[in-house]
């Protein structure tokens, strides 16, 4: 098996990319130790010294690691950890273990702004987030009101120096192009 790697607009984080099916549906994101419990995979490259967060795509795993950490004394773990676990055909996630669904997004908004969320999201799911899974992250929408549109970024995206540009000069003008009751973008946290 060969893992291709592939750098992402943030410095932190690596895209891993197996060559098979990483997440046939939904999403993963784990954040901390205690959260990786639900995956096999998660947990061991949480016991990689320096990793700081894990998130599943459906063809890639993106790994974040502690800034103080190079990548070039944690990357062959990585690399090792994930080739064993796709070699043996292990259970990406434990029996039971919840995921977010293939859309990501939050349920939010009220029944007056359904035919605005129903644009925001379908502009989301068709033109931000393939842009945003290329690059190792995913865009989960929160909520819409008052014009000011509520978005999480995840992966490699979470944290990225790049994040705040791509919200505000990327996103934003996208939905505001295409959506006129969008005055605003903003960050939330997951």
């Amino acid at each position: 098996m060969f893992i291709q790697t592939e750098p992402t607009p943030n410095p932190q984080t690596l895209k891993f990319i197996p060559g098979v099916t990483v997440m046939a549906e939904g999403v993963a994101d784990f954040r901390t130790a205690e959260e990786a419990e639900a995956s096999p995979l998660a947990e061991r490259l949480f016991q990689v010294d320096g990793v700081d967060g894990i998130y599943f795509g459906l063809d890639f795993v993106s790994v974040t690691k502690h800034e103080n950490v190079e990548w070039h004394h944690i990357k062959p773990s990585i690399l090792g950890i994930i080739m064993e676990h796709f070699t043996a055909g292990l259970p990406l996630l434990k029996d039971g273990a919840k995921v977010a669904e293939a859309s990501g997004h939050a349920a939010a908004g009220n029944e007056a702004d359904s035919e605005v969320v129903s644009q925001i999201v379908e502009l989301l799911d068709t033109r931000v987030r393939p842009a945003v899974a290329q690059d190792g992250g995913d865009i989960v929408f929160h909520g819409f009101d008052n014009g000011v549109v509520y978005l999480a970024m995840q992966g490699a995206c979470q944290g990225c120096p790049s994040s705040t540009m791509t919200l505000k000069h990327g996103i934003e003008n996208l939905l505001r192009h295409y959506v006129p009751e969008v005055e605003e973008v903003r960050a939330v946290g997951m």
